[in-house]
């Protein structure tokens, strides 16, 4: 075998081999041979076929899969006596003329290929010991549980009767029927009677609700809206409609006695259970809550100590995602670029370093668990498909047969789980301080977050 590295380009590199004929037909025989006990031809007891005749029966095809794992093996002895870890997948760029490829397979001619691979950087890891994490911690108040349970109380309130005469406000519950058309033409899925309609909740079309200001019991109007252009039903996504709607009732909101009574129509045994089962609740999410703002911050600081120039194709990968997902978005919401404040230059640069950044973390997350010996189990990935089939009760099998038929979902449980235990991990190591923080403060970023 000769090996000559042609290309040495940063991260790229490119390798011409060949491997010499006598080689390949040794390898090519021994397979036969091999072979010779496992074929059954007519004419010849069991193990006794001639070598000849084999080479003339299974010859070719013998000889492709002799010669691509010849080749695999090569690439691998290449690559491992020079340490690297491939980025991505190697291109092999073999013969194409036929009678060259055929002179191969048959042995008659060395086999003449060149190899091109981008590599994964050298990672100089950071002492984690020198990491300061500062862990936000807010506690469950009294306030905290009030809330929430008045949250509860303000989703399952009371209405009553507004009476006769008595237009509709914004929170009011307006009983309507209607018949929607589209160009004139009643449409699937547009007539519908006696719906209750709360007034600003946002749970039907947009522009809906706010039309049913002002209307009373026993009134007829018509309702002009579009639906989204990204709405579920492909045929009636992005059309004006018109509905005609009539109220049979128009009920007000009365505000719920939070009491024991409350608690039992919850099927709960009183207000104290109520509050005790609140207070485990929001334990629970105030947790988790501090749990993602240190895993931010690991992040961060990960990034900020681990500065090289990541394998290029994943980085343009992972941008691909990025940003197809992204356009495909914007296209169904009918939004632009310009409804953004950006422009899609400055849009493709931003997203640009944010998958430099994903590349950059997740092999450094991988140099660490690959250190460390950090593995998955497959109880732990089984775990993770339980939990998601409890999400979706009654389709439990559904959810279990689709993990177990496809790898790559698998896998993209996986990733996260492998993720945590790497963050863990250092954790163990940093100097971690607990720092007691409000809620405000606790879900501060989410909140910015969410109003950006």
């Amino acid at each position: 075998m000769q090996v000559k590295e042609t290309v040495a380009d940063g991260l790229k590199h490119e390798f011409q081999v060949s491997l010499p004929a006598a080689e390949i037909e040794a390898k090519i025989d021994a397979r036969l041979v091999d072979l010779k006990d496992k074929v059954r031809l007519n004419g010849f007891r069991p193990g006794k076929v001639p070598l000849a005749h084999l080479k003339k029966v299974y010859g070719r095809s013998v000889g492709a899969e002799t010669v691509e794992q010849l080749i695999r093996d090569t690439n691998a002895q290449i690559f491992t006596e020079r340490g690297f870890r491939l980025a991505t997948e190697p291109k092999v760029t073999m013969p194409t003329e036929t009678k060259e490829i055929e002179d191969v397979i048959d042995g008659k001619s060395d086999l003449n290929y060149s190899v091109a691979i981008e590599v994964v950087p050298a990672i100089q890891l950071a002492d984690f010991k020198s990491f300061n994490v500062e862990k936000p911690v807010a506690e469950v108040t009294e306030a905290d549980i009030d809330e929430a349970i008045k949250r509860i109380a303000d989703q399952n309130r009371p209405f009553e009767d507004k009476g006769a005469g008595v237009k509709a406000e914004n929170g009011d519950r307006v009983t309507v029927s209607f018949k929607g058309t589209i160009d004139g033409t009643a449409f699937d899925g547009g007539t519908a009677e006696d719906i209750q309609v709360v007034i600003g909740s946002g749970s039907f079309i947009p522009g809906f609700e706010d039309q049913l200001v002002g209307i009373g019991e026993g009134e007829t109007r018509t309702v002009k809206v579009s639906f989204p252009t990204n709405y579920a039903a492909a045929n009636l996504a992005g059309k004006a409609a018109e509905f005609e709607t009539t109220a049979s009732k128009v009920e007000a909101p009365k505000d719920a006695v939070i009491d024991d009574e409350f608690a039992k129509s919850l099927g709960l045994e009183s207000l104290d259970k109520l509050k005790e089962i609140m207070r485990e609740r929001l334990t629970q999410e105030f947790a988790g809550a501090t749990r993602q703002r240190v895993k931010r911050m690991l992040l961060d600081r990960l990034d900020e100590a681990h500065r090289f120039d990541p394998p290029p194709s994943l980085v343009e990968e992972e941008f691909n995602l990025m940003w197809n997902s992204i356009k495909a978005e914007m296209e169904s919401s009918g939004r632009s670029f310009a409804d953004e404040n950006t422009t899609e230059e400055a849009a493709r640069e931003e997203y640009h370093k944010i998958a430099d950044r994903r590349v950059r973390l997740g092999l450094v997350l991988s140099e660490i668990g690959d250190k460390n010996k950090i593995t998955v189990t497959d109880d732990e990935v089984s775990r993770a498909v339980v939990e998601r089939a409890r999400q979706m009760p009654g389709r439990e099998k559904e959810v279990w047969d689709f993990y177990r038929k496809n790898p790559s979902a698998l896998a993209q449980l996986r990733a996260p789980i492998y993720e945590d235990k790497v963050v863990d991990f250092i954790l163990e190591l940093a100097n971690v301080t607990d720092k007691k923080v409000s809620r405000e403060e606790l879900y501060k970023d989410d909140d910015e977050k969410s109003a950006a």
